[in-house]
């Protein structure tokens, strides 16, 4: 028996539901102070690696960092400030997540003229494209993105640890006197994100081959290491601020009922009303506000996501509460 489509005018409001979140994505900057050393680094993730890296020269006022996009702010559609081009110009590093993340940096780049090259924090990662399978061994071919790269890298640890290789060797090739403090820092911090790696296998080990839903995807690289299956996303493309169509939320519906997903998993950076309406329409649960997923960065200060570790950790809490 196939499933009931979704009448017209449900599917009219589920777009502009899902208009609303796309244009609802804005950012600010998040400037630090100048010091000896000045580090711009683009994403949250990424500065998070930075300061964890730093945190000895930061603390004896060596090193200063300046992080581009705030908390909660989707990479895809930002745009840089006065102050960001300015704090760009006058960098001693410039670190980037890159895969294609930062639509913004090229353009930033040239207004500011640094005098840094950038380094891209996914140098050496294995990059995804638009028609992988993720874990159940579901294709996104009919997604909007098409053959693009999936730059939502550090969703496995084992990326992160290659990111935080480069930016280690990028911060101690502008501050050679604090290479000892780089590279202590550096082995420490990997030694965490080996036991993070092992702890999200042994929590979703019993959920191997389930399927999940997102709000737009971004969880490929988590989904195929951890043996999930991601089936489909509210926005069919690794850019949330893509637009969506009619046929593509009737063709969403139809797979979670084909599929036997259970639940839509929101994202904290954008608005949940098009999660919980995709649900709704489908017959299944939505999890939104506190525990919605942080995909596209990381959580504001104070949460259980404000950095790395806890990010990955509250976002496999999350799924393992989701999927029960």
């Amino acid at each position: 028996m196939s499933p009931t489509r979704p009448a017209p005018r449900r599917v009219a409001a589920l777009l502009a539901a899902v208009a609303v979140l796309a244009a609802g994505c804005s950012s600010a900057g998040d400037l630090g102070e100048t010091a000896e050393v000045t580090v711009v680094a683009t994403t949250t993730v990424v500065g998070d690696f930075v300061r964890v890296l730093a945190a000895d020269r930061i603390a004896d006022g060596t090193v200063g960092v300046d992080v581009l996009l705030a908390a909660n702010v989707d990479a895809h559609d930002f745009e840089p400030s006065a102050a960001d081009m300015l704090a760009v110009s006058r960098a001693d590093v410039i670190v980037a997540n890159g895969a294609g993340l930062e639509a913004f940096l090229g353009k930033l780049i040239r207004s500011a003229e640094p005098r840094v090259a950038v380094t891209e924090a996914s140098r050496g990662v294995e990059l995804h494209g638009g028609g992988h399978s993720h874990g159940g061994g579901h294709s996104h071919d009919d997604g909007d993105h098409g053959g693009a790269v999936d730059p939502h890298i550090w969703h496995d640890p084992r990326n992160a640890i290659v990111m935080v290789h480069n930016i280690a060797r990028a911060l101690a090739a502008a501050d050679p006197e604090g290479a000892p403090a780089y590279r202590a820092a550096e082995q420490r911090y990997v030694e965490q994100l080996e036991q993070l790696e092992q702890e999200i296998a042994t929590a979703l080990a019993p959920f191997r081959g389930r399927t999940i839903v997102t709000n737009h995807d971004a969880l490929g690289y988590y989904a195929d290491q951890y043996g999930l299956d991601v089936v489909g996303a509210v926005i069919p493309s690794f850019d949330s601020s893509a637009e969506v169509s009619a046929r593509d939320l009737d063709q969403l519906v139809e797979t979670i009922r084909r599929s036997g997903a259970t639940v839509v998993f929101a994202e904290s950076s954008m608005p949940p009303g098009p999660a919980e309406a995709i649900a709704a329409e489908a017959g299944v649960r939505a999890v939104t506000g506190p525990e919605a997923l942080c995909t596209d960065g990381l959580g504001p200060p104070g949460t259980d996501a404000d950095t790395y570790l806890r990010m990955m950790r509250h976002n496999t809490r999350a799924i393992v509460e989701g999927l029960r």
